[in-house]
């Protein structure tokens, strides 16, 4: 399976509702995520962690786009550009989140990713 089809596959997941069944398959035990901010966030536990407390901060999920996707399967790189709207628990108003992620594949797993992204609302 190409890197391209496999980042199809984890934004279908996340799609469906079903993020987290991808984060198992797609991400490797050492993968360092660096958020919007430059936190880098080492291990998948700890971006297990992460990820559960953002999915579980949502109220509602009304909405996403992947706008593009692409790869270089020879360096095993990807990049996501999507946008989701969402409703955070507590909150008044939905927020739009516009977010370009890459990726670095090594042995079928993501070893790195790194978030680019802007909030409204």
């Amino acid at each position: 399976m190409s890197v391209i089809e496999k980042i199809t596959d984890v934004y279908d997941h996340v799609q469906n509702g079903t993020a987290m069944d991808a984060f198992e398959k797609y991400y490797a035990d050492d993968v360092v995520m660096t958020l919007e901010d430059g936190t880098e966030v080492k291990g998948k536990d700890a971006n297990r962690d992460r990820e559960n407390e953002f999915f579980g901060s949502v109220e509602s999920f009304n909405g996403m786009e992947v706008v593009a996707i692409t790869s270089n399967e020879d360096d095993e790189t990807t990049a996501v550009e999507s946008w989701m709207d969402i409703t955070f628990k507590g909150a008044d108003e939905p927020t739009k989140l516009e977010q370009v992620a890459t990726q670095q594949w090594k042995d079928g797993k993501i070893v790195e990713e790194r978030f680019y992204g802007t909030q409204q609302g």
